[in-house]
């Protein structure tokens, strides 16, 4: 692991002093491909040989494509990927649950990390050069795009129609990104081990994953705050994770598409969706979502797209019942909302009223937590069993987790609102540059006097709280994805 964290050090090292010296975009792409493919060959050989297949494959039929863009060829495209795709990660799944002695063989298949991402990747460049977009990339750099180390492992989901142009870019390194790229990656650090302590707890053994794990009964309390508390642990490690990846391309000079945009000021379940995961959630839009509504006119057929599409979002992470389950549930949200705003246009309903918008979102909020519990349920019957807690009035006078992770989960969502509001304070006053002689203008003044000493000061509490706790909960959830 020393190693691992080392070589990527060296490598980051290398590809900052290349961009920012090197003029040749030849030079930069070389250093970019062979330095992402020596970080990835550390996570196993045979990984890097399924990523360059897939490369080699994708490459020769978006040449095709472009040469003759006939539905066919794309479809052939597709196929390829969703046959490599599934054989590692659905196929192992199913040769255990199926008792046929010919797949017991695919039980044990590892599925190469990142898998999922660049794929999706893979195939947004096939669909764009059906559509006719000029993409005429190299080898060199459509195997730099399947393979940029930034993004390689969990996203987010790039395309080409952003990359290209950027991995041909001539232009040294900004010193302005250098410096917001290493403070994102400082924000995503804390992010990350915010979402550890959640799972862990403060006290070891009375966090998220012991609740989900452990934990035989609940509370109806207890449910509501665990699939709280994992909205949010899930949130601080993938937006964590993300801050960290985007803030090192960004230190390269490179700018990859956001991932989230305060998803929890949702006020409605479409919201939701435009604000979290967002590169994947728009891909499935795009990919997935307008071209099947296309095809009938109908509201029902719509209505079926929104609902086939969440329901691949859900297959997307894994291919169980219990993901299959989570996509077919936000697909109801995501219609419900729609018959809502249907309902609220026939009968002229005022929801521009200042009592509408709380409601709206508290709503939202309570069931897209709900939601996390079959995201994150071990079993059916646990899902089950925690979901039918909640509806029984006595369950709520019940509380079986610890004090602590109430107070943990309570504390850190007033903290994260709390962070949020000061960030928008400070920018806005940032943009008004009148604004003098107030309290907030002089916090603009003087933020990289008070701000750092109290980021390593939060930071050092809780690298030692998650530390002290002696749990193993896993960071970077998304890469079992």
């Amino acid at each position: 692991m020393l190693f691992q964290v080392a070589l990527y050090g060296l490598v980051y090292l290398l590809c900052f002093v290349v961009c920012a010296k090197v003029a040749s975009r030849q030079a930069r792409q070389f250093v970019l491909l062979a330095g992402s493919y020596a970080l990835y060959l550390t996570w196993g050989v045979w990984f890097a040989a399924v990523l360059l297949s897939s490369t080699i494959i994708n490459f020769l039929v978006g040449q095709w494509i472009r040469r003759r863009p006939e539905g066919f060829v794309l479809s052939l495209g597709i196929l390829l990927n969703l046959l490599l795709l599934g054989t590692f990660k659905y196929l192992p799944e199913v040769a255990i649950v199926l008792p046929f002695s010919s797949l017991q063989k695919f039980s044990h298949l590892v599925m190469p990390l990142g898998m999922s991402f660049w794929t999706f990747q893979a195939m947004s460049y096939l669909f764009d050069q059906y559509r006719g977009e000029e993409l005429d990339p190299s080898f060199v750099e459509f195997a730099t795009f399947m393979a940029f180390f930034p993004v390689v492992i969990s996203g987010p989901v790039c395309r080409m129609t952003e990359m290209l142009p950027q991995f041909r870019s001539q232009t040294q390194i900004s010193w302005d990104n250098v410096g917001k790229g290493f403070r994102r990656i400082a924000t995503g650090i804390l992010m990350v081990q915010l979402a550890r302590l959640l799972g862990q707890g403060v006290l070891g053994g009375d966090g998220v994953s012991s609740g989900f794990d452990h934990a035989m009964r609940w509370g109806a309390t207890d449910v509501w705050f665990l699939s709280i508390g994992y909205g949010l642990q899930l949130f601080f490690d993938f937006a964590g994770y993300t801050h960290i990846v985007l803030g090192a391309a960004q230190g390269l000079g490179f700018i990859l598409p956001e991932n989230f945009d305060l998803p929890f000021r949702s006020t409605t379940p479409s919201l939701f969706w435009t604000r979290w995961h967002m590169s994947l959630s728009f891909w499935i839009r795009d990919y997935v979502f307008l071209p099947m509504a296309m095809i009938r006119r109908e509201v029902w057929w719509r209505t079926f797209a929104l609902f086939t599409s969440m329901v691949m979002f859900g297959v997307w992470h894994k291919g169980t019942i219990l993901f299959v389950l989570w996509g077919g549930y936000h697909g109801v949200l995501l219609i419900l909302h729609r018959l809502v705003q249907q309902c609220e246009r026939k009968w002229n309903f005022d929801n521009s009223t200042p009592i509408w918008k709380p409601i709206s979102w508290l709503c939202t909020m309570l069931l897209i937590s709900l939601g996390w519990i079959f995201f994150r349920a071990n079993s059916l019957g646990q899902a089950r069993q925690m979901l039918s807690t909640i509806l029984v009035p006595a369950n709520y006078q019940v509380q079986n987790l610890s004090g602590s992770f109430y107070w943990l989960v309570i504390v850190l969502a007033v903290a994260y609102v709390c962070v949020v509001v000061l960030g928008k304070a400070l920018e806005s006053s940032c943009a008004e540059t009148a604004v003098q002689n107030t309290v907030i203008a002089a916090l603009v003044r003087l933020q990289w006097y008070w701000i750092p000493p109290i980021y390593v000061t939060v930071l050092v509490i809780v690298v030692i709280m998650a530390a002290g706790s002696g749990s193993n909960a896993a960071a970077f959830m998304y890469r079992g994805f």
